[in-house]
């Protein structure tokens, strides 16, 4: 199966620096441009099948990015943004000085992120890669598309590539609308063939 992760469009809390984890936030007039740009972009690709995370914000973007899409969009709950309970809603400034050791390690030690209320990144992982193996056992070599979130795609990336959780914001930055794709074998491992918009190390 090729996979391609889509991340969403600029949102409003993006711009104002904003957790959002799974609360609702909405595009940008820019962000509604990203998604626009982004069926531009993916006009050549044909989908078997497209899989959205339940936020606002993914609906959107899909609304705009796969606005051509003649089969139904599936939308999950598994797909959506790692869950923050009570960091989310607040601006990222106000959280690192409220609890600057948790905000280090959201940001720099990701492996040793654990608030109560919230998702460790681990879980995050965990919950990403157990809704992609349904799809793989729905859709062997076919071409899905997801539209996700930042941590969630980067987890799922983290995982095929093999890395620690502790790598998990290594570079390239996963900007909104970045397309990532994996190759996936029917054993569930996988390699990644671009990771957001630029070929994997392997094939350059």
């Amino acid at each position: 199966m090729q996979l391609h992760l889509f991340r969403h469009g600029q949102t409003n809390w993006n711009e104002e620096r904003r957790v959002q984890g799974q609360s609702e936030s909405q595009l940008t007039e820019l962000g509604i441009e990203q998604a626009k740009e982004l069926n531009k972009r993916i006009q050549h690709l044909k989908f078997d099948q497209v899989y959205c995370s339940s936020s606002v914000r993914t609906r959107q973007t899909a609304d705009h990015a796969f606005a051509d899409f003649e089969t139904q969009i599936e939308f999950l709950d598994s797909l959506r943004e790692i869950d923050l309970g009570p960091w989310e809603g607040h601006l990222y400034d106000d959280i690192a000085v409220r609890d600057p050791v948790s905000f280090k390690h959201f940001w720099e030690q990701p492996h040793l992120f654990d608030v109560e209320g919230a998702e460790t990144f681990y879980q995050l992982q965990e919950r990403a890669v157990g809704a992609v193996s349904k799809m793989l056992k729905q859709f062997v070599s076919r071409k899905v598309a997801i539209v996700s979130h930042g941590a969630l795609i980067k987890s799922l990336l983290c995982h095929f590539q093999r890395r620690p959780m502790s790598e998990l914001w290594a570079p390239p930055t996963m900007h909104n609308c970045a397309h990532s794709i994996i190759e996936l074998n029917a054993d569930g491992s996988g390699h990644i063939i671009q990771y957001a918009d630029q070929a994997s190390p392997e094939e350059q």
